[in-house]
């Protein structure tokens, strides 16, 4: 369900063709909560039936049409309801740290090419993330300035601040992995040196 609250946020800055919601949402809220297009599109249709938006065809092209969406008032409502609910945290899975936990099973150069995958794998996630705190900041990013100019109910430094908290938490997750994944890379050096001396 989360996902159609994720659509409706997208939705909440200005109608949009199911196109346009899956570009933006690959662009913004994809980065807190993934889900490919297969997902969205039909999420869609069932938020139409449930009365959260609303579609009106729009020309597409010369000679085709596309349904762009729109919020609706009790869409709207039940955003802020969910916004205020408590939130429901998954079970961990986290497939690295399990490995990690056994890493005395692995080969350590295998041990080890799965600390340097970890880091290259969070260092690009950095740089993305990092890329996306740069545009909302200096307001570039195309969905705050759509926000900025539409968003009349709030006030545009929260807009912009609440955004800046999300993404500094995620550079700020991607330095811990990074961080976690050397600190391991050494403690595969010092147990090679114990083993060694013994």
């Amino acid at each position: 369900m989360t996902l159609r609250y994720a659509l409706l946020a997208l939705l909440t800055a200005q109608p949009m063709t199911g196109y346009d919601l899956a570009k933006s949402f690959h662009v913004s809220v994809g980065h807190v909560w993934h889900a490919p297009d297969s997902q969205i599109y039909p999420e869609l249709k069932r938020m139409l039936a449930d009365g959260f938006i609303e579609g009106e065809s729009v020309p597409w092209g010369a000679a085709s049409t596309k349904t762009r969406y729109s919020i609706t008032d009790a869409g709207v409502d039940a955003f802020a309801r969910w916004m205020d609910e408590k939130v429901e945290y998954v079970h961990e899975r986290d497939p690295m740290r399990l490995r990690a936990a056994y890493f005395e099973w692995s080969d350590p150069a295998a041990a080890r090419a799965r600390l340097r995958e970890h880091i290259a794998h969070y260092e690009l996630l950095r740089a993305q993330w990092q890329a996306q705190l740069d545009a909302i900041r200096d307001h570039s990013h195309p969905i705050i300035a759509r926000r900025l100019a539409s968003d009349t109910r709030h006030e545009p430094e929260a807009i912009v601040a609440f955004k800046v908290f999300t993404y500094e938490g995620f550079v700020d997750r991607a330095d811990g992995e990074i961080a976690w994944a050397r600190r391991g890379l050494a403690l595969l050096d010092d147990l090679d040196d114990i083993s060694t001396k013994s």
